[in-house]
């Protein structure tokens, strides 16, 4: 943890839905005009998709049936804990991109599946922001939970992960139903190990939870909607946390226990944006001021 170079670090597995807290972190770092480092968890991989493909191979060859992007094994979390240690130090870091589809081809210059060259970022940034699998991992051997500042949890009810997770990768990907289940399956041992745990690290959890029928989310035609969903906002720590004007602000909300609020799933966005705004300027003011 850093005062003069603060860390966000957001959590959550492939279909959690990262990708739009993200965008609600990039509206409030736009709006409060906060130079925000950002880099991703998919950089931190230790294979590219070729590789991967072998090494997957070879372990089921093996009887390894478990070897996903969610085992630590296949991602350099090393060089991620040291990343996050020495922006912390110095402001400054080491990244790079991997490289998904032929749009990011185009605008980086390397073949989909591949990274680019490692480049330094942070010069003159007020926080370094991460978004990806393991941001919050601990375990003996690696403490990068103990690096970062703040750190969030994008957790919806498993079957409705899974439901995103099979649409996106159908839609975006070109998946079939069967491959995505098969890939789900061989996360599962890493999920339970690795990503669950991970949760009990991050400061604030956002749970989304449907309130239509998920029960067998290998059928779903669509993903259930903001509308017909739930949001269980947990703090690791109430402390500072003013429940009574988040209640009163946002239309549909209660709290479930003492340290937990629960919104309508549309409301999602105001209620990142009344939680996280302060807590952000409290980092970045506090960091201005120690350097």
């Amino acid at each position: 943890m850093s005062v003069k170079h603060p860390i966000i670090s957001v959590v959550g597995s492939s279909g959690a839905g990262t990708s739009t807290v993200k965008h609600t972190f990039e509206q409030i770092f736009r709006r409060e005009e906060i130079n925000a480092a950002a880099i991703e968890g998919d950089a931190f991989h230790r294979y590219n998709r070729a590789d991967m493909k072998a090494e997957l191979a070879r372990r089921t060859e093996e009887g390894d049936h478990t070897f996903s992007h969610f085992s630590l094994e296949a991602n350099i979390l090393d060089e991620l804990e040291n990343t996050f240690r020495t922006y912390g130090e110095t402001g400054k870091g080491r990244t790079r991109h991997y490289v998904h589809d032929d749009e990011e081809s185009d605008r980086y210059g390397v073949p989909p599946g591949h990274f680019t060259d490692w480049h330094d970022f942070g010069e003159g940034s007020d926080l370094l922001f991460y978004e990806g699998l393991h941001g919050a991992v601990k375990t003996p051997e690696i403490d990068i939970a103990g690096q970062a500042d703040l750190k969030i949890g994008v957790v919806p009810v498993i079957n409705l992960e899974w439901i995103q997770k099979i649409h996106r990768d159908y839609a975006s990907r070109g998946y079939t139903t069967e491959a995505v289940t098969d890939t789900i399956l061989r996360r599962m041992h890493s999920y339970v190990h690795v990503i669950c745990p991970q949760f009990t690290e991050t400061d604030i959890n956002f749970q989304r939870v449907p309130v239509v029928d998920t029960s067998n989310p290998f059928i779903a035609r669509w993903i259930p909607t903001a509308g017909e969903s739930l949001v269980v906002i947990r703090f690791k720590s109430p402390r500072g946390i003013d429940f009574p004007y988040l209640v009163s602000m946002i239309q549909g909300s209660w709290m479930s226990r003492a340290n937990s609020i629960v919104i309508p799933g549309d409301k999602l966005d105001l209620a990142m944006q009344l939680v996280l705004t302060p807590l952000i300027i409290r980092l970045v003011e506090r960091g201005r001021r120690a350097k």
